[in-house]
Order: C-alpha cells, then structure tokens, then sequence
C-alpha cells in the first residue's frame, strides 16, 4: 500500500460564489448562501472546512477506538468555530482565518470516561484535518466525554 499518494480533483465554477468538484465518482458542491450571491445549494468553502474537520474527527475516532478495542459507540459532534471574517470580506489580510475551534465530540457507547479520553488522545495523533487547523496556529481544543445517562 502506497503510504503517499496524489488526489485529483477538477473543478466547475458555473458561477463566482458556487464550484462543483468532482471527486472520484462524486459531485461536492460547494456554494454561498443567498444573502452572498450564492445559490445556497452546498455549504460555503470556510463551513466546509470546520465541516472537514468534524468528519475527520468522527472517521479518525472510530479508527482509533476499533485499533484500541473501545466500543465508543454513536458520536455526537458539537463544533464553536470562530471565524476573522475581515479576510474574506477583503478589509484586511488575516493570518489565523480560525482563531479558535472547540469540538465537543460525545461518546454514547459502553466506553468509560477514561477509555473516551484514550481515544480522543490517539485521534489528536492521527486526525489530518485537525493537524492541518492546528499548524495553521488555530486554537483547536477538542473534548471527548460520555453521554450523560
């Protein structure tokens, strides 16, 4: 197995605020709200990202806790993104677009509060997405607890 490998995408922009991108045998859309020009047919490029991260956060997790042998079962993730929208708004070049994102992922599985934490530490290790905020010098903070009974 290739540990490196090149994804392709190729993109149609149809209009300035919407991209269709395929992706294998797939079409992302991605697209602004009515409010910004967009059609509001797909999430916007910066809700996509906190929403990549989410995924990744849920994929990696799972990966994690089977690895371990930790039955998390169902997550729930809750994500506070704060965004410095004076870049996209063009009034000003902005170094950290994502000052601060805090994800609250809860476990309803059989899994002990101490297991939940293991698997959030191994997922912190392994979570691409989250690596990529957090080098970009976004305070990412991501909390794993257990449903409340």
């Amino acid at each position: 197995m290739k540990t490196v490998v090149t994804y392709r995408a190729k993109a149609e922009c149809p209009t300035h605020a919407r991209t269709e991108i395929g992706i294998r045998d797939l079409t992302c859309i991605v697209d602004e709200p009515l409010e910004r020009g967009g059609t509001n047919l797909g999430a916007s490029p910066t809700e996509t990202a906190v929403a990549s991260l989410i995924a990744c956060t849920n994929v990696i997790g799972h990966k994690c806790a089977k690895r371990l042998g930790i039955d998390v079962g169902v997550l729930t993730i809750d994500a506070r993104a704060k965004f410095d929208r004076r870049g996209v708004l063009m009034e000003e070049e902005i170094d950290i677009p994502f000052p601060g994102i805090t994800l609250t992922v809860t476990s309803d599985g059989p899994a002990s509060e101490a297991d939940i934490a293991l698997v959030g530490e191994e997922t912190a290790k392994y979570c691409a997405i989250a690596k990529l905020f957090s080098a970009a010098g976004t305070d990412l903070t991501v909390n794993w607890v257990k449903a409340a009974t």
